[in-house]
């Protein structure tokens, strides 16, 4: 074939995959396909390939950018009330099942890792919490809380109701508005258990949002109205243990610690003192107010201050360490949500790690996280190697952590591997 016609040939080749696949993601109308809008948002929805062959079935969203959110791929489901409520169970089951004891604050619902996209639900003691951040688990929630209370009560677990946290920005994407509150079945919902309407529209005091848990040996209150996201990070939870068994005899900076987890569990694991920075002052205080609970022996251990770290580890550097910090935890919130700011949140991250590493004494420690799934494994490692040559040491590396089995990482899913959490001694 001429150079020319082979040319032509793949140019047509690539055009014709294009067709393909605009005609994938927005099919045209004719007497077989229901056209978009005359579906309401949330309709459950079969997926099939060109050729008609079941692909799965999902959840449309309208407003998105992502039409369809899958639920199964098994053609035989008939999406009943018993169908949501036998995925409640196994997901349940398999919280029970890895994270034993542990499992009274815990994830219970993790997003499309457990085939409800875009639903998360934390368990904290006597409540659960939950994210709606789709149109389709918007309209199916009747159905899904009500199964959720039926599957906990049946469990012989007591719990207080279902708080919503739906006070997140990405819901205008889905065209839904933000709120808050106790969550109450709509009255006569044939969709929803009965002992879910009975635990749901009894939330005992309604203007009590804190609760009490225990991770770790930790005691912590958990305000789930107010605190960030669901009110607590519950996917640090083993890299927390690995902290504090690192943590006897030294002394900690503690960077980000939000309400104190990382802090708490270094000083519970025989640190000699701990210093708690965070931005955030009420986030500080929570901090405070969790230490107390844990009694003297920690409190009388500790120290908490509202800073920014971006000021404050460049200060250590200038002073030289003068408090004599020799183990640093970096848990920063996710520096991006995008990938379009991956570049900026890099240097910021290679910032204070490079910060940490040249405050370190030689033989210190360094704990390393990143929650931004956009930051991916090799491209966080590959941050801290520079950092580590910028600041003139090695790093040892104890271990490299994820998050915990309650937040399950499911191949073909790379949004559900999104926590790092690294181990180093500095040499």
């Amino acid at each position: 074939m001429p150079a020319r016609q082979e040319r032509d040939a793949t140019r047509q080749a690539v055009l014709d995959r294009r067709r393909r696949k605009e005609a994938l993601n927005a099919p045209a109308t004719d007497s077989e396909i229901i056209p978009l809008d005359a579906l309401p948002d949330g309709s459950i929805v079969d997926v099939v390939s060109m050729k008609g062959a079941y692909l799965g079935t999902g959840l449309l969203s309208r407003h998105s950018r992502i039409r369809v959110r899958l639920v199964t791929r098994n053609a035989n489901d008939d999406f009943s009330p018993a169908f949501w409520e036998r995925k409640i169970r196994w997901t349940w089951e398999y919280r029970k099942t890895v994270m034993g004891a542990d499992a009274s604050a815990c994830r219970v619902i993790f997003s499309e890792a457990d085939e409800f996209p875009g639903l998360i639900v934390d368990r904290f003691n006597d409540v659960l919490v939950t994210q709606t951040l789709s149109a389709g688990m918007e309209r199916l929630k009747p159905v899904v809380f009500g199964a959720l209370l039926k599957v906990f009560a049946e469990d012989g677990v007591a719990l207080r109701g279902i708080y919503e946290r739906n006070d997140v920005a990405t819901r205008a994407l889905e065209g839904l508005e933000q709120t808050t509150g106790w969550w109450h079945a709509p009255s006569g919902d044939a969709g929803s258990a009965d002992s879910g309407d009975a635990a749901a529209s009894d939330a005992g005091d309604a203007a009590v949002t804190v609760t009490d848990i225990t991770e770790n040996g930790v005691r912590y209150h958990v305000d789930f109205a107010n605190g960030q996201k669901t009110g607590f990070f519950l996917d640090q939870k083993y890299n927390r243990r690995a902290v504090a068994r690192l943590a006897r005899g030294r002394r900690v900076l503690d960077c980000c610690t939000h309400t104190g987890s990382f802090a708490l569990n270094a000083a519970r694991g025989g640190a000699e003192f701990v210093r708690a920075v965070d931005i955030s002052e009420s986030a500080i205080e929570m901090a405070r107010e969790n230490a107390r609970l844990n009694g003297d022996d920690v409190l009388s251990r500790m120290d908490f201050t509202v800073a920014n770290i971006f000021d404050l580890l460049p200060e250590l550097e200038r002073s030289r360490n003068p408090e004599r910090f020799d183990f640093i935890i970096l848990d920063p919130p996710a520096f991006t949500k995008s990938r379009r700011t991956i570049g900026s949140a890099e240097r910021g991250y290679r910032e204070i790690n490079y910060r940490a590493m040249r405050i370190l004494p030689r033989g210190g420690y360094l704990a390393t996280c990143s929650c931004s799934h956009f930051m991916d494994h090799e491209r966080f490692k590959r941050m801290l190697a520079e950092a580590a040559q910028d600041a003139g040491v090695r790093l040892r590396q104890i271990e490299e952590r994820q998050q915990a089995p309650d937040h399950p990482i499911v191949w073909g899913i790379p949004e559900t591997d999104y926590l790092k959490c690294l181990l180093f001694q500095v040499v």
